[in-house]
This record gives C-alpha cells, structure tokens and sequence, in this order.
C-alpha cells in the first residue's frame, strides 16, 4: 500500500482566533485548518467550550515553537456567581449547592481575593484534562469518582475586582494575569468557599496569550466568509511570522557562512553573543537573506547551539 497523501498545504506562521463559545480548542483547529487549507496545524493551550477569547494556533514549522506559548503567562476577564456552586465549577455543570449571597460587600470580595495574589498553590478542578493513572480526569469525574489530586504552584500576578453586582447571587467581574497552568474555575471555587456561598464561573474570556492579546484575535465567521468561495491563499496574509511564538527572545544574525552550518545543526561563533545574553539564554537566529532559522541557546564558551531549527521544505 502506498503512503496516503497529505491533506492541505506546507503552511507555515501563527494566526490567533477568537474562539467562540460552545466550541471546544481542537474544533478550532479543525476549521481553522480547513479554511487555510494547512496540512499541520495545533493549538497553544485550551480553552473550556465555554470560554472565548485569544486561542494561537501555529501551522507547520511554527508548531515546532508552540510549546513557548505553552508556557507563557495569561491574562482573563471572568464573571463569577457567587451563591451558586456547580460540580465542574462553570455554568455548564450541574448545581450542587445554593446559598444566599445578598449579604456581601464590596469590602468582603476584594480582601478574600487578595489571598490569592502572588505565589499560590492550587489543586485542579476534577472536571480537567490532567491525567491519573492515564486517565483523564474529566471522564472519572462524570463516572462520579473523585480522585486526589496534588496541588501545584501558580503565580497570580494580577486579580482585579473590576465590577461587583450585588443579590443573592452576587455576581463579580474580574480581571485575572497569571503563570501556565493557573484554573481560573478553581480560583472562583475557592473564592466562593471562602466567602462561605460557593461559586462558579458564568463567563470567561482569554485576552492574552504570551505576546499575543485579543486586538489580534480573529473571528471564524469573518474569515470564512472573507475566503468565499476563493482559494484558501486568500486568507494568507493573516498569517504571523514563524517566529511569532518566540519574538521575545533577542534576534540574531548570521553571515552566509555561519548561517549554512547553523541550519545543518552545528554550533557557530558570532561576536555578537556576549551582546545579548548569558550562557544558557536563548536566541531567535537570522539568516543574510531574513529567514528564520531556528531557536539556539548561548554555550559556556560563547557559541550558538542550534535546540529548534526550523525546515521550510
């Protein structure tokens, strides 16, 4: 049997969608990949279907860097209930207990959030997809089994009560920065344990991602019908450079020479090393012509070392 036959073209650069809700991440993917009519496309981070906002996803050779946006800080606006719990801590759940909630202030809300700025440590929600025993969890929690799970350290660096609606279901906006990793439907729960109402998610949006913020984020149903009935090149100019997940990282340039053992994976000298960082910092590296060619880190003796490099075949 022959080798099946790539689906789509050898694209390559970031575009940033604004996902709608009711969509899961890999839905997004799925349609982003057949308007552009890419053959490799992934997403930098999921969102829950509920939640809308700022999703990058990297076509090809760009995918190889996906795991900087991964990694990288990000910013939510969110409207918690408070008085009203769910099993998976959003409005998509089932409720599992409600309290009255008319008696809070202003006061009361902003100093219970305050605990929750800087260095924390938080335990995932059930309704997640980490994995226990390869399992995730998401599906043990809808066969009703609850399982421990270990706290693991996030950093807040912004929690801002941005509007607070009093009732006996209170509702808060938020504006919420922080490290990878961060549940911001654990942070309303235990929100509304310590305010001793409960609480839940009603709506979440992602406005940012790394470098990337929601003034970028496209919309699904204005690139479908800005492509028409056109081919799929007609979208192209959406796309952001292959470097674009890595563009906080210092640039440098290569020569020709150095450039040509660079991409064929060897480490190069280049006086410009001690210029822009340490042993062990990385860097964004240029070929004469522009092109990128990859991610590298500094040496202990000052050179380039290729770690990503980039194959435009």
């Amino acid at each position: 049997m022959g080798r099946r036959r790539k689906f789509g073209r050898p694209l390559h650069g970031v575009v940033v969608i604004d996902k709608p809700a009711g969509m899961t991440s890999n839905d997004v993917v799925q349609k982003a990949k057949r308007l552009f009519f890419a053959n490799k496309t992934g997403h930098t981070g999921a969102l829950d279907p509920l939640a809308t906002g700022v999703l990058p996803l990297c076509f090809g050779e760009a995918t190889k860097f996906s795991q900087y946006l991964l990694d990288s800080d990000k910013a939510y606006k969110s409207t918690f209930h408070l008085g009203v719990s769910t099993d998976t801590a959003d409005a998509d759940g089932q409720t599992l207990s409600t309290r009255d909630a008319s008696a809070l202030t202003v006061v009361q809300v902003r100093q219970a959030m305050t605990a929750y700025l800087g260095d924390i440590e938080q335990v995932p929600p059930m309704y997640s997809a980490l994995k226990k025993d390869g399992q995730p969890l998401y599906k043990l929690a809808r066969e009703g089994i609850e399982v421990e799970r270990e706290a693991r350290p996030v950093t807040i660096l912004e929690y801002e009560l941005l509007q607070f609606r009093p009732g006996v279901v209170a509702e808060v906006d938020v504006y919420i920065a922080c490290t990878k990793g961060t549940y911001v439907r654990t942070l309303a729960e235990d929100l509304g344990r310590d305010l001793q109402v409960g609480a839940h998610v009603a709506k979440l949006r992602r406005v940012q991602a790394g470098p990337f913020s929601e003034a970028q984020a496209l919309d699904l149903g204005a690139l479908e019908q800005e492509r028409g009935e056109d081919r799929a090149e007609a979208l192209d100019h959406h796309l952001l450079p292959v470097d674009a997940p890595v563009a906080e990282l210092p640039r440098l340039d290569l020569d020709e020479h150095s450039a040509f053992y660079f991409s064929r994976g060897q480490a190069v000298i280049n006086n410009q090393v001690y210029r822009l960082g340490d042993e062990g910092d990385k860097v964004r590296v240029f070929d004469a012509n522009e092109q990128f060619l990859g991610v590298a880190e500094i040496t202990d003796d000052g050179r380039v070392a290729p770690k990503r490099l980039v194959q435009y075949g």
